[in-house]
Parts: structure tokens; C-alpha cells; sequence
């Protein structure tokens, strides 16, 4: 890299700034708070969305599913309801716990179907050496632990039948008398089924007992039990956020004291194109194999930046508040959210966003000697109106135009993710293409490299319009080569070849 202090990029400082500790904890802490009191609250929020449709009897239902045997019988797995044995579960009543309903309609018009539930016992004896199909899953109503305080409905999502051999013909299933629950008819057929303590299975046949049976399916439930659970939900989680995102943004502002520069920036921001310096230089030597290992060796960097990338959003938020109502960004802040873009920057040039380099990046939001490196001058003044539209309305079409370059990763968070980085994108497509030909040329084309640069400096640049950091417009224009033109030049002067 470029160590001329007269080069027009940034002035890294000869030390770094160190981080204190406790500012890291105070954000991880934050962090997680906040981010157990939003899913606590989103947690509520549905329980209690849930709760209101069960109002009037209503049944919590899954989408309706078809199912075809070539047997005489479709049968759901047992139904297992334990409520245990202890003192505690004596005052219980199931009934009023959980209620289930099924809803089966036949798909051959005008055929008599029947549904009942009964003893999963009784039911084997019924329809033993009987052709049948079986719901591949099984489902167990009953404490994990202690009841009533931890009961669970568990239950597998593969919906596929399982074909059962036999040699039997069963007798109408309307003769047999062990039914705990039953209906028949050419219709839809509504049963409704109290939990009851007992092993359980339901059957679907026809009602003569020929065969196939061809029908949907829909099962819903209701249960009492999320009425108490939603208000304790929203009250941790709104304990959660109360803690969690103050001690969130006191651990941004700490990290943002720690880096922010002691003296003004070293570039005139005036004279660039846009107010970010956005830095990439290819190192000369670049192993042809360790592209295949970096998304391994950039697991801590993800882990990292995926924290960050939560604390930038709240931060973010924060800051938009304050902006609308001064006109200033907090400057710890800034120097925070700013840190966070650099970080995600240096792992996508080490990864998947570029390939520049080999070395492996620093863990920390301040400026480095490193091949890649980016800065933002921080505004004094910021229009208070614009911070309600600029992030989303007045961005669109530069939104449109990173989407399909970089394949979504919008904010820059996302764009070192190995998985974003390698999607269906002309970004992935590049640097893929510069991944094979490193892998047998041991070269990185030097074109190549430059347009790489141009597509990640254009992503960053609105980045830092979205995420509320200058008001300049980005420019509709691709700056190609590792570092930025000036004001004047036009796109094609900015695409250097590299030797």
C-alpha cells in the first residue's frame, strides 16, 4: 500500500487508538438485550395476534394439504398426551388447555368420507394386516419439565405418507364402536377434539371402508394457554430493549470516542467526487489456492461484523432521531458506524468482495495500514427534513442499481457474507471469474480488479447516503481503480491499468 504521506487518501495514524474494553461490553451486552427484547416483543406481538384470532372459538389453522392412498386408510401418527403424575398437574383440566380440529374434505365428488378419532391401540387392532397410509411424523403433547409451566406441542414438518402393506379388508368404520369422537358425509367433515390424557390417533377412510381414500386436509388448534403469555412476553421484552439499547449506545459512542482522529482529516473532500475516500490497492503476490479457505478463516470477522452490523441499525436509528430534531449526527456515533463500514470493507477485500489481498484484516473499527481502508469527513450540519426520506424514497433507484450489482448487500453489511458474496450478482460473477484465473495463472487481471473496486466503491457510497452519514446525492457513475478520481475527471480517466 501507498505509505506517501502526500497520497490523497486518508491519514492513518502511526498508532492506533486503542480500544477499551469496556466499551466492547457494554455493546455485546446491549446487543444481545436488545436483541432478545425485540424478538421477545415480535414473540408477544404474534402470541397475542394469535390470542385475538381464537377469540369466538376461532382455531389457530395450517394451510390445507392433499393426501392420496391407495389403502383404505389414512391415519395420523399418535397423538401422545402425558400430563404427568406430580401433585401440580391434579387441578389441571385438559380439556381446557388445548383443543385441536380437522377439517377433511374428499377430493372424489359426491364419495361418503369418515373421520374419527379414537385409542391409537384400538386403532391398531382395527386396521391390523389393513392396507393404510400413515403421516410421517408424531406429535407429543406433555412437559418437558415441570408442568404446566413447560408444555410443548412437538411435531415434524415432513408431511409425506408412509404406505403400510396388508392383506385385510377392514369393516365400515361407522360399525365400530371405540370411537372417542367421529362424523361422516359427502362434505367437508369438522371434528373437534378435546385434549384428553391417553395415546390417540385420528382416521380418515372412506365411509363404506373401499378403497383409495383421496381427500384434504386442514388441522388447526386453540389453546388458553396464550393468554398469560403474551403480556409476560412484551413486559421482558420491553425490560430487554429498555436495558439493552442504552448500554447499546453507550458502547457505540465509547468505540466512537476511541478512533475518532485527533486532528481534522488529511484529504480535501471538496476536490473528490463524493465525501468518502474509499481505498483498494491489489497486493502484488496473491496465493492461487487460499481463496478456496478464506470464508473459513473469516468466520471470527463474520461473527464480529454480524454484532455490528445489529448495532450499527439501532445506532443508525438513533442518530436519525437526534438528526431530525438538531441537525447534527452525534459525532461518536458517526466515528462508530463509520469504524463498522471500514471493518466490513477490509473483510470484503480480504473475501469474497474483491480478493484483493492475502493479509489478513485487523480486528478493529479505527484506521489502519491495511491495502484497503475508507473514511467519511464528518458533516457540522445535516438537513433536519431529509433524514425522513433519504434513506429509503429518495435512494431507490440507487437501491435498484446495488441490488443487481452486488445482489443485495445494500448497506455494505452483508457484502463480505460468504453466502451474499457468492449469490447471482455481476459483482459474484467478476470476482469469481478473477478467483479461477488467480487459481491458474497466479494473476489477478489488472482490468478486472479495477472494475471490482469501481462496483464496491459505488455500493459504499450509498451506503453512506442510506445510512445517514452525508446528504450529498451519490453520483450516478463508475469510479473504477483503488483509489478515488477527482471531481472533474469522467468515469473513463478513473479506470487506471495496474501494473
Amino acid at each position: 500500500m501507498d505509505a506517501n504521506p502526500t497520497h490523497p487518501t486518508y491519514s492513518a495514524p502511526a498508532q492506533p487508538p486503542r480500544m477499551r474494553p469496556w466499551n466492547w461490553v457494554l455493546l455485546v451486552v446491549g446487543v444481545l438485550l436488545t436483541a432478545l427484547g425485540l424478538g421477545l416483543v415480535i414473540g408477544g406481538a404474534i402470541i397475542a395476534g394469535a390470542e385475538a384470532a381464537q377469540r369466538d372459538g376461532q382455531y389457530l389453522t395450517l394451510e390445507t394439504e392433499r393426501y392420496q392412498s391407495t389403502g383404505y386408510a389414512i391415519i395420523t401418527p399418535r397423538l401422545i398426551v402425558d400430563p404427568g403424575t406430580t401433585a401440580s398437574t391434579d387441578s389441571i383440566q385438559l380439556e381446557d388447555v388445548a383443543s385441536f380440529q380437522v377439517r377433511v374434505t374428499p377430493v372424489i365428488p359426491d364419495q361418503e368420507i369418515f373421520v374419527g378419532i379414537a385409542d391409537a391401540s384400538d386403532v391398531a387392532t382395527y386396521l391390523d394386516d389393513v392396507p393404510h397410509a400413515v403421516l410421517e411424523e408424531e406429535m407429543t403433547w406433555g412437559p418437558k419439565g415441570q408442568p404446566p409451566d413447560d408444555w410443548s406441542w412437538e411435531k415434524d414438518t415432513d408431511d409425506s405418507l408412509q404406505e403400510v402393506a396388508g392383506t385385510q379388508t377392514p369393516a365400515a368404520p361407522a360399525e365400530q364402536d371405540f370411537w372417542a369422537a367421529s362424523t361422516s358425509g359427502t362434505d367437508t367433515q369438522e371434528l373437534t377434539f378435546d385434549l384428553q390424557e391417553g395415546q390417540w390417533t385420528m382416521v380418515a377412510m372412506s365411509a363404506d371402508g373401499s378403497r383409495p381414500v383421496w381427500i384434504d386436509l386442514q388441522a388447526g388448534a386453540r389453546t388458553e394457554l396464550l393468554d398469560p403469555i403474551s403480556p409476560g412476553l412484551w413486559i421482558a421484552g420491553l425490560v430487554g430493549l429498555v436495558i439493552g439499547i442504552p448500554l447499546l449506545l453507550l458502547g457505540a459512542a465509547g468505540l466512537g470516542r476511541d478512533i475518532t482522529p485527533a486532528g481534522p482529516p488529511a484529504r480535501n473532500f471538496g476536490q473528490t467526487v463524493y465525501p468518502l475516500a474509499f481505498v483498494g490497492q491489489l497486493d502484488g503476490r496473491l496465493s492461487r489456492w487460499l481463496w478456496l479457505f478464506k470464508w473459513l478463516l473469516a468466520i471470527p470477522h463474520y461473527i464480529v461484523l454480524a454484532l455490528l452490523g445489529f448495532a450499527l441499525m439501532i445506532t443508525t436509528i438513533a442518530a436519525g432521531i437526534v438528526i431530525l430534531f438538531t441537525g447534527r449526527y452525534p459525532r461518536s456515533w458517526f466515528a462508530f458506524v463509520v469504524g463498522v463500514l471500514r471493518w466490513n470493507w477490509r473483510v470484503g477485500f480480504y473475501s469474497y468482495a474483491a480478493l484483493g489481498t492475502d493479509r489478513y484484516p485487523p480486528f478493529t473499527l479505527a484506521l489502519t495500514d491495511y491495502p484497503a481502508e475508507l473514511t467519511v469527513p464528518y458533516p457540522e450540519r445535516l438537513s433536519h427534513g431529509l433524514v425522513l426520506v433519504k434513506w429509503w424514497l429518495l435512494a431507490i433507484p440507487h437501491l435498484l442499481i446495488v441490488a443487481i450489482l452486488t445482489g443485495g448487500a445494500v448497506l455494505g453489511i452483508g457484502a463480505t457474507d460468504t453466502i451474499t458474496g457468492w449469490g447471482l450478482s455481476l459483482l459474484a460473477l467478476l470476482v469469481l471469474i478473477a478467483a479461477i484465473a488467480l487459481l491458474f495463472t497466479g494473476r489477478y487481471l489488472p482490468g478486472l480488479f479495477a472494475l471490482v473496486i469501481g462496483l464496491n466503491r459505488w455500493t459504499y457510497r450509498v451506503s453512506t447516503y442510506v445510512l445517514l452519514l452525508r446528504d450529498e446525492y451519490p453520483p450516478f457513475r463508475l469510479d473504477q481503480g483503488p483509489t478515488d478520481p477527482p471531481r472533474h475527471s469522467p468515469p473513463e480517466a478513473s479506470s487506471p491499468i495496474l501494473p
